[in-house]
């Protein structure tokens, strides 16, 4: 069975506490994405990926994400949010990290995630998602992040020191999203 973006968010909308991991992959995986209802939502800015909210749950945010070509995210984690990602338009890279004893992070792998491509952690995953697509080609994709990410932790190749990071995330006020 397809579901249409605002049946998936009637499901969603029903859970109070952390939607389990099962259900947002499956949910991603069930999903037809029709583009045109997501366009307003998918806007870009010249300095830095955006993550543009377009439905928030009473336990979950679903942002869409916009990446210009050369964009990524920092090295993060999602303290305590479940996230579930799709890929809707283009070609992302991820590259996930390890910590060593003294608390050091290193590239362990990097994956190229193409265009319908589902995938989703939780917890202390430490990641970056990267627009490395040849020429101008940007990137979109949908991340539902349960309960709401508002503070990740954000590493450095350079340092052992975690700090909060909070990404600012554009909500837009002419309605109630999708």
């Amino acid at each position: 069975m397809r579901l249409t973006l605002e049946q998936f968010c009637a499901e969603l909308d029903a859970y109070s506490a952390r939607i389990p991991l099962n259900v947002l992959t499956h949910g991603l995986r069930q999903l037809h994405i029709d583009f045109p209802a997501l366009e307003k939502f998918v806007q870009f800015s010249v300095e830095r990926y955006r993550r543009n909210l377009f439905r928030a749950g009473p336990a979950y945010h679903a942002l869409v994400l916009c990446w210009r070509n050369g964009q990524r995210s920092p090295i993060h984690d999602h303290r305590g949010s479940a996230c579930g990602v799709r890929v809707i338009r283009g070609e992302a890279t991820e590259t996930v990290f390890a910590m060593t004893g003294h608390g050091d992070v290193y590239a362990e792998r990097t994956r190229t995630l193409p265009e319908g491509f589902i995938c989703a952690t939780q917890d202390q995953d430490i990641h970056q998602i990267s627009n490395l697509q040849p020429g101008n080609a940007d990137l979109v994709t949908l991340h539902l992040y349960s309960p709401p990410l508002l503070v990740m932790g954000q590493y450095s190749l350079t340092e052992p020191a975690v700090r909060e990071f909070k990404d600012e995330v554009y909500a837009f006020t002419e309605g109630a999203g999708i």
